[in-house]
């Protein structure tokens, strides 16, 4: 059995998702082909039509294009517009939950400052 899907997303979700991941830490660099979907659909035991979508949504982003008869491949840059994505998605999604919360604390931003410096020291 291939590895678990998260129930509760949408499985082409998770396939794009761990093709930005192999992207992202280097492990499918830019101008490499990727695995075709008949290839996802065996490893994750899905629908050839669940993993396509995934990887068709990756197309459409610019993400990866196609050389037709050959396959997929990772577009040139996608590495940084990926990089960039997730950069501003962490910070919509951590950093500004955290100041958020922080205040509704009276956590000042000289506190929360010295908070993430403590984090980033090991114990």
């Amino acid at each position: 059995m291939g590895p678990t899907m998260d129930d509760s997303r949408p499985i082409f979700m998770q396939i794009a998702e761990r093709i930005e991941d192999d992207i992202v830490e280097g492990r499918l660099p830019e101008e490499t082909q990727v695995p075709s979907t008949n290839q996802f659909a065996a490893f994750y035991q899905i629908n050839p039509a669940t993993a396509a979508k995934g990887v068709n949504q990756l197309v459409d982003q610019g993400i990866l294009y196609k050389k037709r008869g050959i396959g997929m491949f990772v577009s040139a840059g996608a590495r940084v517009v990926l990089l960039e994505k997730r950069k501003l998605r962490f910070y919509e999604q951590y950093v500004v939950t955290m100041i958020r919360e922080a205040g509704k604390l009276g956590i000042t931003r000289e506190q929360l400052t010295e908070m993430i410096k403590k984090g980033d020291q090991p114990s």
